[in-house]
């Protein structure tokens, strides 16, 4: 399962800013750091109103996205050359 929270970078610690549902301490993370307003989404192609609408749309899965039985496809590949 992914799962996005927001956090900031100090000290050699990042700091959430909200904790997210359902993740049992010790669970993996990747960290990726971005500046604000470096995703240039003009560049790909995407005009405000389009990616208003991207947003709005894929708003629906959320809910699919996010549920514990989606967990299954976290290592989907693995999972697939072991059966």
């Amino acid at each position: 399962m992914l799962v996005s929270v927001e956090g900031i970078y100090r000290n050699g610690r990042v700091e959430l800013t909200e904790n997210p549902n359902n993740m049992p301490e010790g669970t993996f993370v990747i960290v990726t750091f971005v500046t604000k307003n470096d995703i240039d989404l003009a560049s790909q192609g995407i005009d405000r109103e389009q990616a208003e609408a991207l947003r709005a749309s894929l708003t629906t899965f959320s809910d699919d996205w996010d549920s514990p039985e989606m967990s299954i496809y976290d290592n989907y590949d693995a999972a697939k050359a072991n059966s």
